[in-house]
């Protein structure tokens, strides 16, 4: 044991010699204090200090907080398109056509029209004999391009560097104003669309299915209510001559705004009307042979209530990990985003919060809300409990979409009524001030990105003609007090409820049902006591 040790001990000095011979030419050590680092002066590498600026190279210039806070301006052009932007530090920006368009406008037309627009983006126009072409210019530029439609807007927007700004403008107006949609496009589009609605059918998640389902059970036959999603019978009816006649009514430039972030605003104004005022439209040159409506649909939202139910089998993946469940969504009539309850409703929807029963984290994921402490973390069968709250011009939707075996299907109605009635009760301090702030940070944490801030200005232009600054909207959520949030809360639940299901669902109440027991402390007529352990 003891010439083990001294090996040992007399190995460790040899490695502790070694690495001091090594490191002794870097470090100068005075005689006096041997075991004191001293920092070198000698010269150990070709390149200069970091301490002296480096010679031939401009100055630096760094992002000052005044970069940040530069106001929004709005321009109208003389065929009505309104010009927004603001401008901001950095080499990139976003820019794109936000549009009152969607769904909700397609009474008169087959439904769908919307979904095929959304498939044929970006195609080949007059200027673009085809898309690889737009592309290719945009990737010059370090560019990428998308389309999206909700229910009553429809965006186009490309974010690319600062200095493409031009090409940008151009390749939007032509998409926007001047599509070829020539039949291999619009065929092209026909079968994406059918495929899009093969796959949505196939997924274990049914989110974008059910919202369709429970706006139309909201919203029946009526504008909000009119399906997102292209109906399959209407895949064959809808051909060229329908969509330049719906592009003609709808995606004039009246109803247009040209938002830019990250640009110079008297440049994209120059841009704007060299390309979406001297230069005419597609059906404007063409004469649409189709009869269709010769003015916009401008009904307003009317909430009906009422119940939407789809007996099916939905597929079970091994991989994910989840049983067989039923989807169900409860309903009912919120208000829209220019509604003096909107700041309010937006809290009730924090504070209700919710999501998936494995979901990962702490306060900032939610989990301190009422869906997650009074439902998910007390019955075990609730798969996922989720609040919605859509707002929309003239009307708006506040849901729970919830998720739990086809057995509990009925008990599952029971534990998001009794939620929905209970939401009327006083919140407590800590509870308000948590779903406060956590509003205030989700709100501040997506302006970071500047496509939500080109989305942010083009609604706000589009719906009001002027945008409002994150300050407006951080001091009205610290306004809210816990007398507002049951105010609202009543006048939801004042409203008759919608219903959608789908799934194996069985037995699930009716939706006359679910109206009585949201006035009587969310419990149904005739139903037992729940269990936590069934």
């Amino acid at each position: 044991m003891s010439l083990s040790f001294n090996t040992r001990n007399i190995a460790r000095r040899l490695f502790l010699s070694k690495c001091y011979n090594i490191w002794r030419p870097y470090v100068s050590v005075p005689p006096d204090s041997p075991t004191v680092n001293v920092p070198s002066k000698e010269i150990v590498t070709p390149f200069p200090p970091l301490s002296e600026p480096i010679p031939d190279l401009p100055p630096v210039q760094y992002a000052r907080p005044g970069d940040q806070s530069n106001v929004t301006q709005v321009t109208r052009l003389s065929n009505g398109l309104r010009v927004a932007s603001e401008n901001r530090f950095g080499q990139f920006c976003t820019v794109g056509v936000i549009i009152d368009s969607g769904p909700r406008y397609e009474l008169a037309f087959p439904s769908g029209i919307s979904h095929f627009l959304e498939k044929l983006a970006f195609q080949s126009t007059e200027a673009f004999a085809e898309k690889d072409i737009i592309f290719k210019e945009l990737e010059k530029h370090g560019g990428i391009c998308d389309c999206q439609s909700s229910r009553d807007t429809f965006v186009y927007a490309a974010s690319a560097d600062s200095r493409g700004l031009e090409s940008v403008t151009r390749i939007l107006a032509d998409v926007v104003l001047r599509p070829r949609l020539a039949a291999n496009e619009v065929d092209f589009a026909r079968q994406a669309v059918k495929f899009e609605l093969e796959t949505l059918g196939m997924r274990p998640e049914q989110e974008p299915i059910l919202m369709d389902m429970i706006h139309a059970a909201a919203f029946r036959d009526n504008t909000l209510g009119l399906p997102k999603l292209c109906p399959e019978p209407n895949t064959q009816s809808i051909d060229r001559n329908m969509l330049l006649s719906y592009l003609r009514l709808h995606h004039s430039p009246d109803r247009m705004v040209l938002a830019g972030v990250g640009v110079p605003h008297d440049e994209l104004v120059k841009l704007a009307e060299k390309f979406f005022v001297d230069e005419g439209a597609t059906w404007e040159k063409e004469t649409v042979a189709a009869k269709h409506p010769t003015a916009v649909d401008t009904s307003v939202a009317q909430y009906t209530g009422g119940s939407k139910l789809e007996e099916c089998v939905i597929p079970v993946y091994a991989a994910v990990g989840l049983p067989e469940l039923a989807h169900v969504v409860i309903g009912l009539q919120g208000c829209s985003h220019q509604d003096k309850d909107f700041i309010a409703a937006c809290v009730l929807n924090i504070m209700m919060g919710g999501g998936g029963s494995f979901s990962a984290g702490g306060p900032g994921k939610g989990m301190y809300t009422r869906l997650y402490t009074n439902v998910l973390n007390r019955y075990h069968w609730m798969y996922s409990a989720t609040a919605y709250n859509h707002s929309y011009g003239d009307n708006g939707l506040f849901c729970i979409h919830a998720t739990a075996p086809p057995t509990h299907v009925k008990s599952l109605v029971e534990v998001i009524t009794k939620e929905l009635f209970t939401m009327q009760n006083r919140p407590a301090d800590q509870e308000l001030r948590r779903a406060k702030t956590q509003l205030q940070s989700m709100l501040l944490m997506n302006l970071e990105a500047r496509p939500v801030v080109f989305e942010d200005i083009g609604r706000q232009v589009l719906a009001t003609g002027e945008r409002r600054r994150p300050e407006y909207f951080i001091q009205e959520i610290e306004k809210i007090t816990a007398e507002d949030i049951q105010n609202v809360a009543r006048r939801f639940l004042s409203s008759p409820p919608a219903l959608a299901a789908r799934g194996e669902i069985k037995g699930i109440p009716d939706v006359k049902d679910i109206q009585t027991a949201l006035t009587s402390e969310g419990k149904l007529p005739g139903n037992r006591r729940l269990s936590l352990f069934r």
